[in-house]
């Protein structure tokens, strides 16, 4: 699905569920990292786009201190509570645009799903001013792709997405493909224009397995999804939910997590 700017508030708006029905990121991402950049008690870290704290857990069992940038009041909130036994933990309720960092004082950068929110051209320098020299940036994405395993349901959500959401978005999308490994290493690329070096990227995939009704809520957690009209959307749901429920019960995502790093000479 595509990234429309300007619905980053609708997150917020489903913070229990995001929270919920999200994913965190396999462990060999987490090793990746941390052969690229040790982290530990000693280390600064910054989290631009916590969310539910789904990416937050192995950075802080580090010891590190880690300073995170959440736009959502109320994810702010609950990541909080969530994560009140690490007292070098914290959260600062507002856009990363927006929030002044003092420079050359972090050893890590890092973001998760998020970092499509933020201006290219603010992002990369504010993230390279902030480090350290040696100092690294971390992003990486969750990319989930349709049921390969079942391609008469594939087909039948596809065709439910040109009658509801591409008729709502005005838009022809045509059929959603696979993120490729070109995608991952255009993305590396990225920060070479800014500065960085040592550019590396790696790709990691799993499947999960939903029932109907799980798999309508997790789309209920993505923004263009949530932003829709809300009579189409709970008719688009319905109609997806009948069609998992006729074609076995059970829908698979098969996704491919990228990651990039990025160093500060």
């Amino acid at each position: 699905m595509p990234i429309i700017k300007g619905q980053e508030w609708t997150f917020d708006t489903v913070a229990s569920t995001y929270e919920k029905m999200r994913p965190g990121y396999v462990d060999e991402l987490y090793r990746t990292l941390f052969a690229y950049m040790p982290i530990n008690e000693s280390s600064h870290v910054v989290e631009v786009g916590i969310g539910g704290g789904q990416a937050t857990p192995p950075i802080l069992k580090t010891g590190c201190s880690l300073t995170a940038v959440e736009y959502g009041k109320h994810f702010s909130e609950r990541c909080r509570e969530k994560f009140k036994q690490y007292p070098k933990f914290s959260v600062i309720n507002d856009k990363f645009e927006h929030v002044d960092f003092e420079e050359g004082t972090y050893d890590l950068v890092y973001s998760a799903s998020a970092f499509h929110w933020v201006p290219e051209e603010i992002g990369y320098p504010k993230v390279f001013s902030m480090l350290k020299r040696g100092g690294v940036f971390a992003r990486f994405a969750n990319h989930p792709y349709k049921d390969k395993g079942n391609p008469a349901l594939a087909e039948e959500i596809d065709q439910l997405y040109v009658l509801y959401y591409n008729k709502f978005y005005n838009v022809n999308e045509g059929k959603p493909k696979e993120y490729s490994e070109e995608q991952a290493k255009a993305r590396a690329m990225l920060a070479g224009k800014y500065g960085f070096t040592d550019l590396q990227h790696a790709m990691f995939y799993r499947t999960r397995t939903f029932t109907a009704k799980e798999y309508v809520a997790l789309l209920g957690t993505y923004s263009d999804h949530i932003a829709m009209e809300e009579s189409i959307r709970v008719e688009f749901f319905a109609k997806i939910e009948e069609a998992i429920n006729r074609h076995g019960g059970i829908f698979r995502l098969y996704d491919t997590i990228d990651l990039q790093l990025a160093r500060k000479p």
